[in-house]
């Protein structure tokens, strides 16, 4: 079973195992921190995330992918609360980080500033858009949440047949869920021929039936959700005993669910059984459910280090991997051109692997980059 699956931007993210570097004269340790919410509020993907952070760098230092030299990680759960994680980032700082990988929205922009002060590059979690306005050390792994919900807009609007669509918004009551909100809206205003009728924040005790029969009312025909798994999966499995769930895409009298990329996957299928089929889901990552090479390594590198199914399948454990692999990534291109591995010389790296994805999709047509940002004067 699997839920419905489309790529507003295609970007094929690999777990590619790097060869290992000759070894060093002086074996180095090169520290890099990660915060984030293993406990509290979004802990459903900050947990298999924090797990893919860790079993990649395992998998660096146990194979000498860095030759002798090793990296030095340190995971710490902030419980989704920012004053924790600026807490963290500033003992990172002391121990002597070199680059950095945050998580939540709230708390990257809250610290962006304090990422271009100590000119410390940062990969988060948050894929917000606005983490990028006004900074030029944050970067978005890939497409937006924004991008992500102006696509499932624009899927809803080019397949929809009838009058306007009524669509409303499921989001988490945080700058998380509210950021690409905003966007959506504009997008209407500017022309896309949608109607938002509503935009409900879940509760904590996600009863959905009111809800639900409030939309139905008001002739909701499409939700788009920005989100975790579980709130998804109460309100699949609540539209699913009140027989509300389309069938087709845009079945007539029934609601069609979409969702962005921590909304869905394997993670999503787990919670929700058999109420996740006909989900329509987007995320610029691959999954296990489609054989890869990228998803044998995955599941691999999780049973390597005694990972159970749930998060050796799940797309928040490979996110965590990919920022991981492209940390390591900017260290192993700075050893090999001779430099030392300091903040400076990799965020020099994280901007020409930028650059090189910028052109690579430019030339394939401009899908998209794997890096997305926005920096005064670049």
């Amino acid at each position: 079973m699997k839920t419905k699956r489309f790529s507003i931007r295609l970007i094929v993210s690999a777990v590619v195992f790097m060869l290992a570097m000759p070894v060093s004269a002086m074996a180095e340790d090169y520290m890099i921190g990660l915060s984030i919410a293993i406990t509290g509020p979004t802990s459903d993907a900050g947990n298999p995330y924090s797990k893919g952070v860790e079993d990649y760098f395992r998998f660096v230092n146990d194979n000498n992918l860095l030759g002798e030299d090793t990296i030095d990680y340190t995971i710490r759960d902030d419980k989704y609360e920012t004053a924790i994680t600026k807490r963290n980032f500033e003992e990172y700082l002391d121990m002597g980080m070199v680059f950095y990988l945050n998580y939540s929205t709230g708390s990257t922009l809250a610290l962006k500033r304090d990422f271009d002060e100590v000119k410390m590059p940062t990969l988060p979690a948050s894929y917000h858009a606005g983490n990028i306005e006004g900074s030029d050390y944050a970067f978005l792994p890939i497409a937006s949440y924004s991008a992500q919900a102006i696509g499932l807009a624009e899927y809803i609007v080019d397949h929809h047949k009838g009058k306007t669509p009524k669509v409303a918004m499921y989001v988490h009551p945080s700058a998380f869920g509210r950021a690409p909100v905003g966007d959506v809206k504009k997008s209407v205003a500017a022309g896309l021929d949608m109607e938002v009728v509503e935009v409900v924040e879940h509760g904590q005790d996600l009863d959905v039936t009111g809800m639900l029969q409030r939309w139905k009312s008001k002739g909701v025909q499409y939700v788009i959700s920005q989100t975790v798994q579980s709130p998804v999966a109460t309100m699949l499995k609540g539209a699913s005993r009140m027989n509300l769930v389309a069938k087709s895409f845009g079945q007539k009298g029934k609601i069609t669910f979409l969702g962005a990329h921590y909304t869905g996957g394997n993670d999503l299928i787990v919670l929700a059984g058999d109420a996740a089929e006909n989900y329509y889901w987007t995320t610029s990552f691959i999954t296990t459910s489609e054989e890869s090479y990228g998803a044998e390594a995955q599941v691999a590198l999780a049973e390597k280090y005694g990972r159970n199914d749930k998060h050796a399948n799940s797309h928040n454990y490979a996110a965590g991997i990919i920022v991981a692999e492209v940390a390591t990534e900017c260290i192993k291109r700075a050893k090999a051109k001779g430099k030392d591995i300091t903040q400076a010389n990799l965020y020099q790296e994280l901007l020409e692997i930028e650059r090189h994805e910028r052109l690579l999709f430019d030339d394939r047509g401009g899908a998209g980059d794997l890096f997305q940002r926005r920096s005064p004067g670049r």
